[in-house]
């Protein structure tokens, strides 16, 4: 006996088979859909990119997880993308350097990240958008209400929008001199551990006023209105206080696009370096991270030669997929086909009668077996997927139910001839195979939404 080989994936990778990857692909194709509705044009980016451009748009700790190799052709470094957004930046500063904002673009694709420790990596499926040019607070509403709108078109409607700002915790920490003592109190505030950070804020003998800010950081979160006013008793700083006014107007446009549930986190530090302003995450029932996070960027896309504002998000589609699950929205159903059998007559006869199905908008499969009794076939038709066969042979044609034990029934030569000829219409229909109209996939569907 052969030994089996032993065949294994990567840490971090997975296939999706036909009924998972049929999920994945409409929610991806879902939220694209919602994006371009909302006038973001579709661009597709290289999966991987030489290191040192790439490396211009990622941070410290996004550099640490990208995948470097060398290319063969050239002999110099590349890496394989952790991120989309960085890619961006670089089209909008070179290819699109002359295009007037705002410039609207969105993506779908996969990312692949080296993860902390020995976990190997992680490959995701991303679509996210990118607003360029767009002034604050009415770009950041707009990618807010969008990321809520698209989470919507995927059939998810229980959303929280958790929303931030990085000026209060950049300002308080600002007065830290000693690095790792800075990086210390940002830990203990992204932790919400409040003595921890009192204590630390003491230890260091800032001004009381930057103290009580810090040592306020990892409570400000909470109910919109009520963590703004608590924020507003704080001695800030003109910027912050501008931040704070910002983010209260952003709430304010979206929930006029919008009917979502909001909440403010003025401690979050999780993107710190990165973002230069509004910040968000989106959060579903059924999913222990968030599906969606993004926010403001607006030194990103000058790494590349072109000063531009900008602000956007990532989903995570696996995670919305997880989401979908939750939400009982069903994973979409296979399209019902056909499968032509050429039982003792020439195969090119299936080949065109296939051919006219399909040319009537019928998914259709032909046997390219030597399959000859009806149980052998109905077994390889419900293997496949589809729900007829249409067997031909010297003594007529019938069609097979794939799903009962009904004897197969006899199809008029008529229909046969005439899918020969090109025009399967009749026998789709006779096979109850006809294209109805067009409906909305359940991840498009429309539903009520409250706050």
């Amino acid at each position: 006996m052969l030994e089996r080989p032993s065949i294994r994936l990567p840490v971090g990778v997975r296939d999706f088979l036909p009924r998972a990857a049929a999920r994945r692909r409409a929610l991806a194709e879902a939220v694209l859909g919602e994006f371009e509705r909302w006038g973001y044009d579709r661009i597709i980016t290289p999966a991987f990119e030489y290191a040192d451009v790439l490396a211009r748009g990622l941070g410290d700790d996004a550099r640490a997880t990208a995948i470097r190799f060398v290319e063969p052709a050239t002999g110099e470094v590349v890496a394989l993308r952790p991120d989309i957004t960085p890619q961006v930046a670089r089209l909008a500063a070179t290819r699109l350097s002359d295009v007037g904002g705002p410039i609207r673009l969105c993506y779908e694709g996969s990312v692949l990240r080296l993860m902390p420790g020995a976990r190997g990596q992680k490959e995701l499926i991303q679509a996210g958008v990118e607003l360029l040019d767009a002034p604050s607070p009415e770009g950041d509403a707009e990618v807010i209400a969008l990321a809520a709108a698209a989470l919507n078109a995927a059939g998810i409607d229980d959303v929280i929008i958790d929303v931030g700002h990085v000026a209060l915790a950049r300002d308080a920490l600002a007065g830290v001199v000693d690095a790792a003592a800075r990086s210390e109190l940002r830990a203990l505030i992204g932790k919400k551990d409040e003595d921890a950070v009192a204590k630390a804020a003491r230890a260091l003998g800032l001004p009381a006023a930057k103290r009580k800010i810090l040592e306020a950081l990892p409570s400000l979160w909470g109910e919109p209105a009520e963590t703004l006013a608590r924020a507003r008793l704080l001695s800030l700083s003109a910027a912050a206080r501008t931040a704070l006014v910002d983010l209260e107007r952003a709430l304010a446009i979206a929930g006029e696009v919008g009917s979502e549930r909001f909440t403010v986190d003025l401690g979050e530090v999780r993107g710190f370096d990165y973002y230069t302003g509004l910040r968000f995450s989106a959060y579903v029932p059924g999913v222990g991270e968030a599906v969606i996070r993004g926010g403001r960027y607006d030194d990103l896309v000058a790494r590349f030669g072109r000063p531009a504002r900008a602000t956007g998000f990532a989903i995570d589609i696996e995670a919305v997929a997880q989401g979908q699950k939750a939400a009982g929205v069903a994973a979409p159903a296979v399209a019902p086909g056909a499968l032509v059998v050429a039982v003792d007559v020439p195969r090119e006869r299936a080949f065109q009668v296939a051919r006219g199905l399909r040319a009537a908008g019928v998914r259709v499969a032909t046997d390219l077996g030597a399959r000859r009794g009806d149980e052998d076939v109905r077994a390889y038709a419900r293997g496949v997927g589809v729900s007829v066969a249409v067997l031909m042979s010297g003594r007529g044609a019938r069609a097979l139910d794939a799903a009962s034990n009904i004897a197969a029934q006899p199809l008029p030569q008529a229909l046969i001839a005439r899918a020969e000829a090109g025009d399967g219409h009749a026998l789709a229909e006779a096979l109850g195979l006809a294209p109805g109209p067009v409906r909305r996939h359940p991840n498009t569907r429309k539903t009520s939404r409250s706050r």
